[in-house]
């Protein structure tokens, strides 16, 4: 390249004294005596302490070139060296809440390196701590276990401020028993080393059965749950609870104060097979139930009976499964303050007749949708509908949020006639945030109605749907324009695991949590 520019400058310089007429041939390529520095220099922390740094590829490199450092700029002395053969590099193990900085370059045989390209991350709080088994949980205790051998100094328990220090034999057996704890609490652990965190748990303490009612399957548990006095909690061991029917294989239990139902066991979860009605303002708990509708009479699986003002139905980790009609349905003038469906498990729900989560003369303050799954339901109805009786209940502004849920096989089939979003109650807002939406056949997309406030969107994820992100032929009038189309790559949808594959998907933390493992 440079002896060509010589050339043409001599040319012009000897002018009309020489000719140039015999010039080389035509410049057809470039060769630099240097490699290009990578470009588009990201990293991705995983699991708090492993990050994966990513380049684009150079052309003619052969390897790449890793310097890592402690701080926020490239030191005396690297931490440590590495070599990469393909355009990324992965370091697991890293101290955790710790600044780093990384730079490459790329080398390549019989021609010079590229210059260095550099950046910068922090790794989040390191998590060494296995989930708490039941097993270990007891009301005023909890055993919380780490691999053996990780060293650490104290765990702190909130609420509280209980302070555990750990000894020589728990780091050897990678366990330690605390004790002193309250009964039906959400405690936070968080163990830590010096100022640096290597571990945070969560768990719930259960209840101390000596202020619960015991049922079990060959009890009168319908006597017991349709006569409880108000605040009453229920302890249901494992097993199934048919609620008898005359005319059908399972009937339906009216519940006329609030109660709550807990399993004992929440790996294996209480089965009640039947139906619930909710009369004269009771309100409902379950935590870990699992609600059956094989057998019953095609009514939905919760049905407001009465009118007037009920404060909640709150659902945690429970399953609810094969039902005809929907979810729920609110057919009368009653108001419900909050309807609350966190951590569950929906799926073969039919809604032939219904639509999934159905209110038509009724109200509600809030319903709420997170951290949840449902599948295989909702073949050719509304997922959500709200009719507008806002005529009967002034001043009510609803909220409806669905946020870190996966939801598969919604609107399945031909679905001309609904949507996600039949929402007409007036004065509603919505919120849609960080879900995975998949194997959906809505025509009219999230909502073709002009009483529908469009949602709030956010970290959204679309894959096989119609209408979603934008308008595919359908008669939609509200997208998501921000979401992103990728495969989940479920591990196997057809059987109800929706563990996910694609790592950006991972990454960015969209869908239910529970998949994410």
């Amino acid at each position: 390249m440079k002896k060509y520019l010589n050339y043409i400058a001599g040319c012009l310089l000897l002018g009309a004294v020489a000719s140039c007429s015999d010039a080389p041939a035509e410049l057809t390529g470039v060769d630099y005596d240097r490699l290009f520095s990578p470009t588009e220099l990201e990293t991705r922390v995983r699991n708090a302490v492993d990050v994966t740094v990513s380049w684009v590829a150079v052309d003619k490199a052969d390897s790449y070139v890793l310097e890592l450092y402690l701080g926020t700029t490239a030191g005396e002395t690297p931490l440590r060296t590495d070599e990469a053969t393909t355009a990324s590099f992965t370091y697991e193990g890293l101290e955790g809440e710790t600044e780093y900085f990384v730079r490459v370059k790329a080398v390549g045989e019989a021609i010079t390196e590229s210059k260095w390209v550099e950046t910068t991350f922090e790794t989040g709080a390191e998590d060494i701590f296995e989930e708490v088994a039941n097993a270990d949980l007891e009301a005023t205790q909890v055993t919380l276990r780490w691999p053996a051998g990780e060293e650490a100094d104290i765990i702190t328990l909130t609420p509280g401020d209980i302070v555990y220090d750990i000894t020589p034999e728990d780091i050897a057996a990678g366990c330690a028993t605390i004790m002193g704890l309250t009964p039906e609490t959400e405690y936070t652990a968080v163990m830590t080393r010096g100022d640096k965190t290597r571990g945070t748990v969560t768990f719930t303490t259960p209840m101390d059965l000596g202020g619960a009612t015991r049922l079990t399957p060959d009890m009168d548990f319908v006597a017991a749950l349709e006569g409880a006095e108000a605040g009453t909690v229920f302890a249901l061991e494992a097993g199934t609870y048919v609620i008898p029917d005359e005319k059908e294989a399972a009937g339906k239990l009216a519940i006329s104060a609030d109660v709550t139902l807990n399993a004992i066991d929440a790996d294996n979860k209480p089965v009640i097979n039947g139906c619930i009605t909710l009369n004269g303002g009771a309100s409902f708990t379950a935590n870990n139930i699992v609600f059956d509708g094989t057998g019953t009479d095609g009514s939905q699986a919760f049905d407001w009976k009465d009118e007037g003002t009920y404060d909640h139905l709150t659902l945690n980790g429970c399953e609810v499964r094969n039902y005809t009609k929907g979810f729920f349905y609110l057919n009368v003038a009653a108001l419900v303050n909050t309807i609350t469906i966190d951590n569950c498990l929906i799926h073969d729900i039919e809604c032939s007749g219904g639509d999934l989560f159905d209110s038509r003369k009724g109200a509600y303050n809030s319903f709420t949708l997170s951290n949840s799954t449902v599948w295989n339901s909702c073949a050719a109805r509304d997922f959500i509908r709200f009719d507008d009786a806002s005529g009967s209940f002034s001043g009510v502004a609803p909220v409806v949020t669905v946020t870190n849920c996966t939801l598969d096989g919604i609107g399945g089939g031909d679905a001309p006639n609904y949507r996600i979003l039949y929402v007409r109650f007036a004065g509603n807002s919505i919120i849609f945030t960080n879900n995975i939406v998949s194997n959906s056949n809505y025509k009219r997309g999230f909502s073709d109605q002009a009483k529908t406030s469009v949602p709030t969107f956010g970290n959204n994820n679309y894959w096989n749907t119609v209408n979603l992100v934008a308008n595919d032929g359908g008669t939609g009038t509200i997208f998501d324009a921000d979401g992103t189309t990728l495969d989940p790559g479920y591990k196997d949808a057809a059987n109800g695991d929706f563990t996910l594959s694609n790592e950006d998907l991972i990454y960015e933390e969209v869908g239910d949590p529970r998949w994410r493992q």
